[in-house]
């Protein structure tokens, strides 16, 4: 009555016991401190309304391997985590600094990170919530209502890698990543110095996520409404915005892997008076319909 259900429960199979790749590191080369960014054209610049994937890549275009299908529900969670990271990329990085209730300062690691708004200016983070071990960051920021953000970029990306480590909890994880404070205007934490970007942020919103089975909270969503933003000046273009190839960020991709970022090409957003007749030239072949203006 149901194929798809020993589908599934063969692919978590496949998945939980495929052992994972692993590269030697007398296989790889040096890292190119070189800015790696540079612009490019667009992979299809002759790309017109309706004409879908591009013919440039036919191995992605006619693929022949068909489809795997994965149920989470029939997944272990570090299971599911492993899928979802290394599918949902490239993830920016957050150094998340906050100070308990008596003064203590923390620094944490996340990729469960976004922009949410710019009117009113937002980011959310996505923090764990575990009863054997209370997420310090999470209950900081629930307390005092405060945290900064600070962006990761190449040059200190192993001192921002060494927070993710399982120390005990008195371990102080400014000192461990050699990491300095830098003073913000208007929260008490401070924001990581040798960041690019940083930002200050006021509590704005939680939600708390429960698992659908057991009710139970395992993740809390949090809204930060950004109050300052600090930015080198060496990172900035001549526009006044962010240079992604002075930046120099990085992010996560999956496993213990990194990213920086390597070619960008621009698309600008069409206007609708350029792209119509291609589209209603679409309908009229593809059905025969003719569209309104």
């Amino acid at each position: 009555m149901h194929p798809r259900i020993p589908l599934f429960k063969n692919s978590c199979r496949r998945f939980a016991t495929r052992p994972k790749p692993e590269h030697s590191r007398k296989d790889l080369p040096d890292f190119d401190p070189s800015p790696s960014f540079r612009l490019t054209m667009p992979p299809n610049p002759k790309w017109e309304p309706g004409q879908g994937a591009s013919e440039l890549d036919k191995a992605w275009t006619h693929d022949v391997h068909g489809v795997t299908t994965w149920n989470p529900v029939l997944m272990p969670s570090r299971r599911v985590y492993s899928l979802l990271t290394s599918a949902v990329v490239p993830r920016p990085i957050a150094l998340l600094s906050t100070i308990s209730t008596n003064g203590r300062p923390n620094l944490s690691l996340s990729s469960y990170f976004s922009l949410v708004a710019h009117n009113p200016p937002l980011l959310s983070i996505s923090l764990p919530v575990t009863l054997k071990k209370p997420e310090e960051t999470r209950g900081n920021i629930m307390a005092t209502k405060e945290f900064t953000v600070s962006l990761v970029s190449e040059p200190f990306v192993e001192a921002a890698n060494v927070i993710s480590t399982d120390a005990p909890e008195h371990v102080d994880m400014w000192a461990l990543s050699g990491l300095t404070m830098a003073r913000s205007s208007d929260v008490r934490p401070a924001w990581v110095k040798e960041s690019g970007v940083g930002f200050e942020c006021k509590f704005y919103h939680a939600l708390d996520i429960p698992e659908p089975e057991t009710g139970t909270v395992t993740q809390t969503m949090m809204l930060g409404l950004i109050k300052r933003i600090h930015v080198r000046r060496s990172v900035l273009g001549e526009d006044g915005t962010i240079d992604p190839a002075r930046l120099r960020a990085v992010s996560r991709i999956g496993g213990s892997t990194y990213a920086r970022i390597g070619q960008g090409f621009d698309l600008r957003r069409p206007n609708w008076s350029g792209v119509k007749e291609g589209y209603r030239m679409r309908r009229r072949g593809d059905r025969g319909v003719e569209e309104d203006e």
